[in-house]
């Protein structure tokens, strides 16, 4: 096997609705998500294993390693992290889309199947995604920019949906439904929040289920870092 090199573009939820929850406790969505050109470099070769480097992740349960088990296919990966775990970016689901794009695996169900957001990281672009995340539905592709401020903070994305619905399902006031419950579970996030919005001028808005804060436009400066939006990737010949 030839190496190859995968980028793996972040993912930024514009917009959150929880709209209902199942029977088994998983919740269903209303989002729309978008691509981003930051994002996690993978060289795929032959062999096998696993290794992480940039960022702190766990690589014993990794998203890689699932989409590996579920498109049929052996390989050795190294993931070049620069989209932190926590962060409400999607970098592990988005992994794990570029490894089942590579086998040719399309099936969004089953990419579902192994973390909510894989299945939105594998169409890519700008879409909305309903019912669990398995559900993505293409839209007309804008080119637009944006800046995130990323804290040092993790919110792990079940934790906060523990928390939201020990809150009795809250409705967030800026377009994402997440955000009182994350903000309940990581006080700390409005330090970050209320930093941002002196920066820019803005009320910034929690990505997905946090810790990103994000307004659009370009405020570059500290810690802040300006994006733009991708199309979704060409499908291989």
């Amino acid at each position: 096997m030839v190496s190859t090199e995968l980028f793996a573009p972040a993912k930024l939820t514009l917009s959150l609705r929880v709209v209902g929850v199942r029977p088994d406790g998983f919740h269903e969505i209303e989002a729309e998500m978008v691509s981003l050109d930051f994002g996690d470099r993978l060289v795929v070769s032959e062999g096998v294993g696993l290794e992480v480097v940039g960022l702190e992740v766990d690589a014993d349960d990794n998203l890689v390693v699932r989409a590996l088990r579920l498109a049929g296919r052996t390989a050795r990966v190294r993931i070049e992290k620069a989209v932190a775990a926590g962060a409400g970016l999607g970098g592990g689901s988005s992994d794990a889309a570029a490894i089942l794009r590579w086998a040719g695996f399309d099936d969004l169900v089953a990419a579902a199947s192994i973390g909510a957001d894989v299945a939105y990281c594998l169409v890519g672009g700008r879409a909305r995604v309903t019912g669990m995340g398995e559900v993505v539905e293409p839209l007309p592709f804008e080119e637009r920019r944006f800046t995130l401020l990323t804290p040092p903070l993790a919110c792990p994305t079940p934790a906060v949906y523990r928390r939201w619905d020990e809150l009795g399902g809250p409705v967030g006031d800026h377009g994402n439904d997440l955000e009182p419950a994350a903000v309940d579970l990581v006080p700390e996030l409005l330090w970050w929040r209320d930093e941002m919005a002196d920066a820019t001028g803005q009320r910034p808005r929690l990505a997905g289920s946090g810790s990103t804060w994000f307004v659009e436009g370009e405020y570059p400066g500290g810690e802040r870092r300006v994006v733009r939006t991708l199309p979704p990737p060409v499908p291989s010949a």
